[in-house]
């Protein structure tokens, strides 16, 4: 059984907190127990790192020049809306600047490594509970020819971003040859289920993940598809 329990009571988070302890002086946070995923959303790991850039509130356009720069390639131009590709290797929206939940007049920037923002977290977790729980931190991204948007992993630690089925066999009896599952997005899009858009709940624990799943992992290395492999550029 997997159950998602929402972290409330963390508050405004501001630039140089530190999320684990944000998140062990909670009731929520003080429960945790090994083998816990703790998904984190972006904008506080942005806002605690000081991924913050000062834009003209007057003009809901001013950020533009800022999604230039943070992007090493424009794939689609309509209107206000540009997809990118950053220098992280996503795809999304405007280079993942964002405005929402951010004051007013400053600009949320993704984080420099998410990787490496998850390994401090949980690496901080462990330091002073010696438990051994798992992070992904969390973004909102659109999907191509469909509608909508999800939570998806920016970065992991202590658990692998994409689980690898091929050589096994189905229930057939008939072997896998390309399933990979994405375990890392699945359980950031089930998180985002108990912690929403605008209830200021950022993170989340995700109890009862599969322990096989526990390990050294990277979004960067696993789940960016290399340009290579890319049947669509």
């Amino acid at each position: 059984m997997i159950t998602l329990i929402p972290i409330e009571g963390i508050g405004e988070v501001r630039p140089g907190d530190v999320i684990a302890d944000l998140i062990l002086a909670t009731e929520a946070g003080s429960s945790l127990v090994d083998g816990d995923v703790l998904v984190v959303t972006q904008k506080i790991v942005s806002k605690a790192e000081n991924r913050l850039e000062a834009v003209d509130p007057d003009d809901p356009l001013s950020h533009k020049a800022i999604v230039e720069r943070e992007s090493v390639r424009v794939l689609r131009r309509r209107g206000e809306l540009v997809i990118t590709e950053t220098t992280h290797g996503f795809v999304c929206a405007n280079a993942g600047i964002d405005l929402s939940n951010v004051e007013k007049g400053y600009a949320a920037l993704l984080p420099v490594d998410s990787d490496r923002s998850a390994r401090r977290i949980r690496d901080g977790i462990k330091g002073r509970t010696g438990l051994s729980v798992a992070v992904i931190i969390s973004d909102t991204f659109g999907r191509t020819w469909r509608r909508g948007l999800t939570d998806v992993a920016l970065g992991v630690a202590g658990i692998g971003a994409v689980v690898d089925l091929r050589g096994t066999e189905d229930m057939q009896g008939r072997e896998l040859q390309v399933t990979e599952v994405a375990v890392a997005d699945e359980i950031a899009s089930a998180a985002e289920l108990v912690m929403g858009k605008a209830t200021g709940v950022p993170v989340a624990i995700v109890r009862g993940v599969d322990r096989s799943w526990l390990r050294e992992g990277s979004v960067r290395a696993e789940i960016v598809r290399h340009p290579s492999e890319d049947l669509f550029r």
